[in-house]
């Protein structure tokens, strides 16, 4: 049987980072993980991106770049004591070898609070450089103390073009093994920007091979390839594909489809406060304002499951994306919020009108701060109809604009009513 002594990803693990496949927008000239190589500058980092994309690649090519100590953690296995070992060494390498320690923390969102805390005094003395990777949005996962200290880089799933090259040095190895055109393809195909699904893949097919040469088909690498079990990575491509399949039949408001797609998801073993975060980011975006119920429903089944855990708390998710899936549907919230940021990102920081700025002191008052400001709630309607409260450079821009759906129909009115009262008061002036 053909066998090899390490894992396909380990015997092409890149030394260096120029022998990195990928991630150009981090390693390509002056960007910025190169920059910081060259520069012998490394910042402590977090690498947010999806399995088998080179985020332990790229943390051991930096170490071996800048001739620092690699020590290599997984949060899945390690405790406190592993990270007091691990800050021994590096106490070690600084006073006896002279020579710097990067850390490297593979899946640090598994990390608790306090095992994520007791990095931060090493992180700002200069102890060690800390390489942080996650699967996870660090922003929910990583302590925020953390990662203010962290620069978080985002990597991508690799390219068609930098899995062909990853095939083509797996092949290398065993020279025996030829893959015809549509085998190729579909090999690249099924990795889905996945490096480490591809070298699993063309691992089996070296078993396949028992030391002879072999033509390997498009028929023994779908077969190799059904064989795959059921359950799948977090993170992988059917994680992908799924999570999209829940948020489309929710936002279709179909409950059935929509449960349907949750149950495959927990029954693949995606983390549940994952799926719990994902409802409700499909509260705010996709029903809005047209039911303000449905984010508090879907809020209140994320904290249930991390208070009763399974069952119930999987049957508070079922609840929230049957309700999800039924509520009228809007994202003019969604659309207001991107318009405005896209907006204001785009132009220049008007001031505030000087009859909006608050006016704490005497000062403030004699130089017209506040002055003629208009008390909405002594106005009929408790509505200052005609002012204004855009900068003074900008005529008011609608970026809301309510559906005509749900709670949203009742915005609408009332929103035309108040500008019916503006058109009234210019009448009038």
């Amino acid at each position: 049987m053909n066998t090899l002594s390490q894992p396909l990803a380990e015997i092409l693990r890149p030394k260096i980072i120029d022998d990195v496949i990928g991630q150009d927008h981090l390693l390509g000239d002056d960007c910025p993980i190169r920059n910081a190589v060259t520069s012998n500058k490394l910042p402590s980092i977090i690498l947010w991106g999806p399995p088998g994309v080179g985020k332990t690649s790229i943390a051991y090519a930096i170490a071996n770049s800048v001739n620092y100590e690699f020590i290599s953690l997984s949060a899945v296995l390690s405790g406190v004591k592993d990270i007091r070992e691990a800050v021994d060494k590096a106490n070690f390498n600084k006073d006896q070898n002279q020579k710097k320690t990067m850390l490297f923390i593979d899946e640090v969102h598994r990390f608790n609070k306090s095992q994520q805390d007791a990095f931060l005094p090493h992180v700002e003395n200069g102890l060690f450089t800390f390489i942080g990777a996650t699967t996870e949005n660090p922003s929910f996962e990583v302590n925020s103390a953390l990662l203010s200290r962290c620069q978080v880089y985002i990597l991508n799933s690799l390219s068609n073009e930098a899995l062909k090259t990853i095939l083509n040095k797996a092949l290398s190895i065993q020279e025996n093994i030829k893959l015809d055109e549509p085998s190729t393809e579909f090999i690249i195909e099924y990795a889905n920007g996945d490096g480490r699904r591809l070298l699993n893949l063309v691992e089996v097919v070296y078993f396949y091979s028992k030391d002879k040469p072999i033509e390997v088909d498009i028929d023994l690498i779908k077969k190799i390839a059904s064989s795959s079990y059921r359950r799948f990575d977090k993170g992988g491509e059917q994680f992908y594909d799924q999570i999209s399949a829940l948020h489309k039949s929710v936002r279709g408001s179909d409950p059935d489809a929509s449960i349907y797609w949750l149950q495959r998801m927990l029954d693949g073993g995606a983390d549940p406060l994952y799926l719990a975060r994902r409802i409700i980011r499909i509260a705010i975006e996709d029903i809005g304002l047209a039911d303000p119920k449905a984010q508090t429903i879907a809020l209140e089944a994320y904290q249930i499951f991390e208070r009763l855990g399974t069952p119930e708390g999987e049957l508070a998710l079922t609840n929230a994306v049957l309700y999800l899936a039924a509520a009228p549907k809007s994202n003019a919230a969604y659309q207001a919020y991107n318009m405005s940021k896209a907006f204001v990102s785009d132009h220049n920081n008007y001031d505030v009108p000087i009859h909006l700025r608050n006016a704490p002191t005497k000062l403030m008052k004699d130089i017209g701060y506040g002055k003629e400001y208009r008390y909405a709630h002594n106005e009929p309607h408790a509505y200052a109809a005609g002012e204004k409260y855009f900068p003074d450079e900008l005529d008011p821009i609608q970026f809301y604009s309510p559906v005509n759906r749900g709670l949203e129909i009742k915005i609408n009115e009332k929103l035309n009513f108040l500008k019916d009262l503006d058109k009234k008061n210019k009448n009038n002036d």
